[in-house]
């Protein structure tokens, strides 16, 4: 198993500094490309706990977690994410990390939403991106996904649940929360869908997705599956939404086993 070291890295962009973290495995010599973490909607790089070192001492890859803009130690935002967001960060911020992290080829790997913005970054840099990893990834606003956020909204208007938001957010928590649940829950949201963008991804995919998944049934990996030409899906039975945290030896051993 290879040992690793972590490097902390201030990634520039146009609206603010973006914090990104890496494992960097030793040796680093014939290792394959680097694997690219996007976290959910409330999620950031200390969100991910251990996973990004283990999946570096599995795969013997260098792995690569950022906060998006207005998350965990990134630069703070003040105006509301758009309609449009998730496919703004495959073209308007992840292009900042690539170019300055100097990620020639890499691999994407998303969880829930993070899912999503992987499979438009597979779309949008085709000669890039070797492969995306989806884990409980949303494709489409499902019902089941949006009756699940008007759940978690309601239980973070209680101030201890907002409260573990600011232990990973500080100040930004109140903002995080709101880019979540209004942007989702927005009418205008509810015709989203990544329908058109699956067919494009020409990179083989791996959807792994939790059969008891409270924010998005079976049906989001089975249209990655219908959609992508080379797609292949594993649905892990009594799991939910956070498989790498609820199951991490078996996700991590389906990573490790999906790279040639």
């Amino acid at each position: 198993m290879a040992r690793h070291h972590a490097i902390d890295h201030w990634v520039q962009h146009p609206g603010g500094r973006i914090f990104a973290r890496q494992w960097v495995p030793e040796p680093t010599a014939g290792a394959g490309v680097p694997i690219v973490l996007l976290h959910d909607s409330l999620g950031c790089v200390e969100l991910w706990r251990d996973f990004p070192s283990a999946l570096s001492e599995r795969t013997g890859r260098r792995v690569i977690a950022y906060d998006r803009w207005g998350f965990g130690r990134s630069d703070p935002r003040a105006d509301r994410p758009s309609i449009d967001f998730i496919a703004e960060e495959a073209r308007e911020h992840f292009p900042s990390l690539r170019e300055q992290l100097e990620l020639d080829r890499f691999v994407a790997l998303g969880h829930s939403v993070g899912g999503a913005m992987a499979l438009e970054i597979g779309a949008a840099m085709p000669d890039a991106c070797e492969a995306v990893i989806t884990i409980a990834a949303q494709v489409f606003a499902e019902d089941r996904t949006l009756e699940g956020i008007r759940a978690a909204k309601g239980n973070f208007a209680q101030p201890a649940q907002l409260q573990r938001l600011v232990r990973y957010h500080g100040t930004r928590a109140p903002w995080v929360l709101d880019a979540w649940t209004h942007v989702w829950l927005d009418p205008e949201f509810s015709r989203w869908t990544l329908a058109s963008v699956l067919p494009r991804i020409e990179c083989p995919v791996l959807a792994i997705h939790g059969d008891q998944d409270e924010f998005g049934s079976v049906a989001h990996p089975h249209l990655i599956q219908r959609l992508v030409p080379r797609a292949a899906i594993h649905l892990l039975p009594g799991i939910g939404h956070v498989p790498q945290r609820e199951s991490p030896a078996v996700v991590l051993s389906l990573i490790e086993n999906f790279f040639p």
